[in-house]
């Protein structure tokens, strides 16, 4: 019998004070938490050098817990243009980083990872986390950065399982 080789997922949401990050492995039909965390670059630091931290820490998160694959929230629009081009730049910093490693990223709405987590797209931070520590008890507790980078992880599991048995009919 062939055992399955399991599959490491990065899951990240991008924020200029906290990028949070998180890892699962798939093995089959089982999840299991590897690991989770935030970035925070502290906030007196010029944007430039903010934005360095988190493509570092990305980058040391990507070399500690060797993910096959990643995938990132797209950005929420709000009103305020310059924050939202900020956040962009957050953003590219968890797109280049696991691409710079060779790694597929691929990139989930934000309402798209709460329905696969939760079952509804309008769901809040507080029913994401805890259906993260429904769906990954041994996480722990973990922040709000952290369970929404667990929860892109989650709805990549379930996109690629979903990609491979539609191609598989």
């Amino acid at each position: 019998m062939n055992a399955i080789r399991p599959i490491r997922i990065l899951g990240l949401d991008p924020g200029l004070r906290r990028t949070g990050w998180g890892v699962v492995s798939i093995e089959g039909a089982r999840l299991t938490h590897v690991a989770h965390g935030f970035i925070a670059p502290k906030e007196t630091l010029p944007f430039a050098e903010r934005l360095l931290v988190l493509f570092e820490g990305v980058c040391q998160v990507i070399a500690l817990h060797a993910p096959d694959e990643a995938a990132v929230e797209e950005t929420f629009m709000n009103n305020n243009a310059a924050s939202a081009l900020k956040l962009g730049h957050a953003r590219a910093c968890c797109l280049v980083a696991p691409a710079r490693a060779g790694l597929p990223v691929a990139e989930y709405a934000a309402t798209v990872v709460k329905k696969s987590v939760v079952g509804t797209g309008s769901a809040d931070k507080a029913q994401v986390g805890w259906m993260i520590a429904r769906l990954l008890p041994t996480a722990g507790p973990t922040t709000a950065d952290a369970a929404d980078a667990l929860a892109v992880a989650i709805a990549h599991a379930h996109a690629r399982k979903a990609r491979i048995l539609g191609a598989a009919a």
